[in-house]
């Protein structure tokens, strides 16, 4: 029997993600606001649903992929949110990436009404979703965890039950502290190298397999020299993402005083307008005035 999932967010991602699910057979239900983002689903299989109840009343589990918490928690329990038209038992799979304060609650709140929650975010952007190669990191019941990951299965490669509700979206932040901060050192060592005359296009090659090797050096370094800054993620994205590490920080009285500077240059950037852009647009900080020095 083909499982049937509810998309609910049709978004860069959620697009994505659903795209990869009608790519290996599964039966997709999907609900967005945007018309254009469903219809984009639509045109590869998919049946658009009028509101998210729907969408959950035909479905085995929903994958919710949206920006944020409070959205999350309008599609699951507000006005024809998925709470009114799924079955009970029915397993909601977060995608999104929130704060596990808020996906703590979320859980609870979906446990008393007798659904099940999984909380999953993601790394690995669009280009792995549709090679069904993301990382996925989980938190819920062991029980809901195995039901979650078996439906995922065609979307990543790594997925790892981290603990309960709330700690898949925990890891999330640790990652994008990781993400932020290698974002900013690959555009600020390919501004240094433009300007001392490297080719920093050789780079990558250059320092593969050694300690400075990551997959950010490699899949952005070659991007900020050709300042190709299509949009596989957001800028904007990044400083949510950061605010929450830094809430959770001051929380547990960690200091965290290189993503505090890396925070900073994501928020400057938004408020010069690149806030939608690509992380490769983070080239456009090092960029400044140019002057010829006198000689």
């Amino acid at each position: 029997m083909t499982t049937c999932i509810a998309l609910i967010g049709a978004g860069a991602m959620g697009g994505a993600i659903g795209a990869r699910l009608l790519a290996t057979g599964t039966r997709v239900v999907v609900f967005d606001p945007d018309a254009d983002k469903v219809a984009a689903l639509v045109a590869l299989g998919a049946v658009s649903a009028d509101t998210a109840a729907a969408a959950a009343a035909e479905a085995d589990a929903v994958i919710l992929s949206l920006n944020a918490a409070r959205i999350v928690r309008a599609a699951v329990f507000g006005p024809r949110g998925v709470a009114e038209g799924a079955r009970p038992g029915t397993l909601i799979i977060d995608m999104s990436s929130i704060d596990p304060d808020s996906t703590r609650d979320l859980a609870q709140e979906a446990l008393g009404i007798g659904l099940a929650w999984v909380d999953s975010p993601l790394s690995g952007g669009i280009p792995k979703v549709a090679l069904g190669a993301l990382t996925l990191m989980q938190g819920g019941t062991a029980q809901d965890v195995a039901r979650a990951q078996a439906v995922l299965a065609p979307l990543a490669t790594h997925q790892t039950h981290m603990g309960p509700a709330g700690a898949g979206q925990t890891t999330k932040l640790i990652n994008q502290v990781l993400c932020g901060l290698n974002f900013l050192a690959v555009a600020e060592a390919t501004a240094l190298a433009e300007a001392a005359g490297v080719d920093a296009a050789m780079i990558p090659r250059a320092l593969a397999g050694g300690r400075a090797d990551s997959a950010i050096l490699q899949e952005y370094m070659p991007r900020f020299v050709a300042r190709d800054y299509r949009r596989t993620g957001r800028i904007d994205n990044m400083v949510k993402d950061l605010n929450a590490a830094q809430d959770m920080a001051r929380t547990h009285h960690t200091a965290l005083p290189l993503t505090a500077a890396c925070a900073e240059v994501h928020r400057l950037m938004t408020a010069a307008g690149w806030g939608g852009e690509d992380q490769a647009a983070l080239m456009e900080y090092f960029k400044g005035p140019r002057k010829e020095m006198p000689q």
